[in-house]
């Protein structure tokens, strides 16, 4: 068996995924319910509590965000150890879900709002990327780099080619957001064989200025920070926004190809392991 304070798996169910410290934070996988608990609370205070989703009754009586894809995903969590050793140190958090668990699942979340037909055709090891948030007094450069270097980590160990998912911008007025959309789909938009669609019913223009009259420089620096991490990685987005009133959010699919993550990602998991 394999302990990690309060929490006890079987050792087969834990990825060998050694947890990367940087001072007092660390990132790793989580290793038992109580920290997946840890997880979806932190996810419900940041989205409902504080961005404004919707929850439903259930949500509201848990105080929790939770879904059917929790249960078939690895957790990654960023953890400050000054904090405690268990759940109580859970800080940041990004889901990833691999092929096996989305079709335990009956698919991946991101096709209930696009057509993701041309990933999900690749014959490579496909990973879609979600639900990432970070606790208010944490939303810093090094906690950002950390969800980043165990997310490359993830991708070595796994051998993941290519990454997915849905990356969300604030409010659900798309002309509010005229000019992000129009640079992402101008200057990003990802090659055919990877691009995923908005489903028809739920397909919003991101052409909405004229390509010559955005400022680019601009545009990228009202970004949310993890859309701009995804593009540092060297992503792309997909063709089309959906609008996401539960969650108060205008999404947009991105697509990373892993052969084109900065090598940086790697060369410091490699040293942390050594």
């Amino acid at each position: 068996m394999t302990q990690i304070e309060d929490c006890t798996l079987p050792e087969d169910t834990i990825p060998h995924f050694p947890e990367l410290r940087t001072g007092n934070l660390g990132v790793r996988i989580a290793a038992c319910p109580e920290e997946i608990d840890a997880v979806q609370a932190l996810r419900y205070r940041v989205f409902y509590e504080e961005m404004g989703a919707r929850p439903d009754a259930a949500t509201i009586r848990t105080q929790r965000d939770r879904d059917a894809y929790d249960t078939v995903a690895d957790h990654l969590l960023v953890v400050d150890h000054t904090l405690g050793e268990g759940p109580e140190s859970v800080v940041g958090t990004y889901r990833l879900i691999q092929r096996d668990g989305a079709k335990r699942i009956g698919g991946f979340y991101s096709a209930g709002e696009y057509d993701i037909s041309r990933i999900e055709a690749n014959p490579g090891r496909i990973m879609e990327l979600g639900r990432s948030c970070v606790d208010g007094g944490y939303r810093n450069r090094a906690v950002m780099q950390l969800l980043w270097r165990g997310i490359a980590a993830y991708v070595f160990l796994h051998k993941i080619d290519l990454m997915f998912g849905c990356a969300s911008l604030p409010g659900i007025d798309p002309d509010a957001l005229e000019m992000e959309l129009t640079y992402l789909y101008y200057n990003h938009l990802a090659p055919a064989a990877v691009r995923p669609r908005a489903l028809p019913h739920r397909y919003i223009e991101m052409r909405r200025l004229d390509r010559d009259s955005v400022d680019a420089r601009a545009a990228l620096n009202k970004l949310p920070p993890l859309i701009k991490g995804y593009l540092r990685l060297g992503g792309f987005v997909g063709d089309g926004a959906v609008i996401d009133a539960d969650f108060n959010t205008t999404d947009v699919a991105v697509v990373v190809q892993t052969d084109l993550v900065t090598d940086k990602y790697y060369k410091h998991y490699e040293r942390d392991t050594r």
